[in-house]
């Protein structure tokens, strides 16, 4: 499956923080050359530029991990050739908690770490593909609300696929849950979900 398609992200450092810009999953024969698919995580986990530069100003390949391999799935059901990741933080640690933490930090209104951030725009506008499909994906911990808010504003999608939390406004499940049936079950839903609007 992965040797089908090409993952290329932008990865850059502020401070000491390890960040990506964006990930894009492109199927290797395919043509187009903007993303059929929007795909909204939390943050950027294990992957990582192949090529070992961490500050790069140039998108490099990238080494996929299982989360992408969860939209990989979901593109080949629904027949698309490209989708780009975007999340609501740049910073990239494999270790969610590292994540929340660096949320309640006094270093967090200093970084621009979130594209959907006021001091972000061009990034946004540059990188955001509207009239595409959208699936939220960030997970349900409420640590992430307030950047979640933030960006179903910004995107501003009034029909966004993914597997909501029932009576949670901004909460959407992970592509990738502990446990494997529920990891079959998401792909399946939100598979069903697209091909209902394409």
């Amino acid at each position: 499956m992965k040797n089908e398609f090409e993952i290329v992200g932008l990865f850059y450092q502020i401070d000491d923080y390890k960040c990506r810009k964006y990930l894009d999953i492109k199927l290797k024969s395919s043509k187009i050359t903007n993303p059929d698919l929007m795909v909204i995580m939390m943050n950027p986990g294990s992957s990582y530029p192949l090529d070992g530069i961490d500050d790069n100003s140039v998108p490099s390949s990238a080494k996929p991990d299982k989360t992408q391999e969860q939209i990989i799935k979901v593109m080949k059901n629904n027949a698309l050739d490209y989708a780009r990741i975007l999340n609501l933080s740049d910073l990239r640690t494999p270790n969610s908690n590292e994540l929340y933490t660096f949320l309640k930090s006094k270093n967090l209104k200093s970084i621009p770490h979130t594209i959907f951030g006021k001091n972000r725009v061009e990034d946004f506008d540059s990188l955001f593909i509207k009239n595409v499909p959208v699936i939220y994906a960030w997970g349900v911990n409420s640590a992430l609300k307030e950047l979640a808010k933030l960006a179903i504003t910004k995107i501003n999608n009034l029909s966004p696929l993914g597997l909501k939390k029932d009576s949670e406004e901004y909460a959407y499940y992970h592509p990738l849950p502990r446990i494997y049936n529920n990891q079959v079950e998401w792909v399946e839903k939100v598979s069903q979900q697209m091909l209902s609007r394409l």
